[in-house]
């Protein structure tokens, strides 16, 4: 073993995926300094293909601060589609609440703050093993092994754990000073990427008696697509041809028909929702996936990470900046309650659309579905929640 070095910075901070990235390039820009510590590799990262849907409050984060790579390679979404058996209702976005919200992958994000943080000499370690963070009451240190077998302790005054849903730093937080809150679900979803041309100009989100399917788009020719499945399914062992099957149920219908291609990648995706609460132990804060999960109806999972790293860089911004503690003290009760509603808004979308399996009460569930259905898309008022929640609840 190598003689540990030591390290000193103002903030470290625990995962380099988009937001533990994009809360150090807003520290950099702000001259707070940051380290960042990483246990997979920059490439094992940006190979990891997440959908991603931004809001517009994330949008005006990453183009505010330089990163605006999206603005040119991004797909704008004015609004969306819910199809409900095979019967088509827009939503217009940007008619009910002056909003879009822009398809841009979660990896396309990764690549672009991981770029950014490299032209501006940013101190990230990908490829670290040996990981543990100490000292949380106090002055935090984290020690690790770097990507050259080097042992590093890092001393800090603030300690972020952004290290994704299997956080290593939030398990760190002694149990009496912790509450978790956990739903799981009783689906999956069975996600595809095929090469094939756009089915539509917008994502669709389609309610059938088949169960519930997203059709999204990677690029003009690359296309995300999911349906409902159980979580036991193993994607090997189903045939493209039953797989398009099963979307053309649940989607196709009064004069629409999916695009089809080749099948280049199948998975099954369970989801849960999780709230760790508080979100700050003595000087280690949380943000994103660490502290919260959501299912991915809604389109939050990232959309809260960014909102929670723009929080926090406020908070410690005025710190450093000031002394004042004001923002930090409450920066826990000012994520959660955004939080809440996103996981209100998650779990909601997710009743709404998708089938419960084994539902003792079935006939009386899936008419009661249709009937909260109809009720919200024959409403400009329903249409325009949906609108207000998917956005992002802009200046709230």
């Amino acid at each position: 073993m190598s003689e540990r070095k030591i390290h000193t910075t103002q903030v470290a901070i625990m995962g380099a995926g988009p937001a533990g990235l994009m809360l150090s390039h807003l520290l950099h820009q702000a001259g707070i300094e940051s380290t960042v510590v990483e246990i997979r590799s920059r490439r094992d990262i940006s190979h990891t293909i997440r959908a991603g849907i931004l809001e517009a409050g994330s949008v005006d984060l990453l183009v505010g601060s330089g990163v605006d790579n999206v603005l040119r390679n991004g797909h704008e979404h004015e609004g969306t589609e819910f199809r409900v058996n095979g019967e088509g209702h827009r939503i217009d976005f940007k008619g009910l609440t002056g909003n879009s919200v822009w398809l841009y992958p979660q990896n396309d994000v990764f690549d672009d703050l991981s770029a950014q943080r490299e032209a501006d000499g940013g101190d990230v370690r990908y490829s670290c093993s040996d990981t543990q963070v100490f000292d949380l009451t106090g002055q935090p240190k984290v020690h690790f092994t770097d990507a050259d077998g080097q042992d590093w302790e890092l001393r800090a005054e603030i300690l972020v754990g952004a290290d994704g849903s299997r956080s290593h730093c939030r398990f760190q937080i002694p149990e009496a000073e912790r509450t978790w809150y956990f739903n799981e679900y009783p689906f999956a979803w069975f996600g595809i990427l095929a090469e094939a041309p756009r089915s539509s100009p917008e994502l669709i989100y389609a309610n059938s008696a088949h169960g519930f399917a997203l059709i999204s788009q990677r690029t003009d020719t690359m296309q995300r697509m999911y349906f409902q499945c159980d979580p036991t399914t193993n994607p090997a062992d189903w045939s493209e041809e039953q797989i398009w099957e099963q979307l053309r149920l649940r989607v196709n219908g009064n004069g629409f028909a999916l695009k089809e291609g080749p099948i280049i990648d199948k998975v099954v995706l369970p989801f849960r929702s999780f709230v760790h609460t508080p979100m700050r132990y003595g000087n280690l804060f949380l943000a994103g996936d660490a502290a919260h999960t959501v299912p991915p109806t809604g389109a939050k999972g990232l959309n809260l990470a960014l909102h929670d790293v723009k929080l926090l860089f406020e908070s410690l911004d005025a710190y450093f900046k000031s002394g004042s503690t004001a923002l930090i003290d409450t920066y826990s009760d000012r994520a959660l309650d955004r939080v809440w509603k996103a996981q209100y808004f998650s779990y909601w979308m997710t009743a709404l659309l998708h089938t419960v399996p084994d539902e003792p009460n079935h006939a009386f569930f899936r008419a009661r579905q249709l009937g909260e259905l109809r009720s919200l898309l024959e409403s400009e008022h329903g249409r325009a929640y949906i609108a207000e929640c998917y956005t992002g609840w802009q200046g709230k």
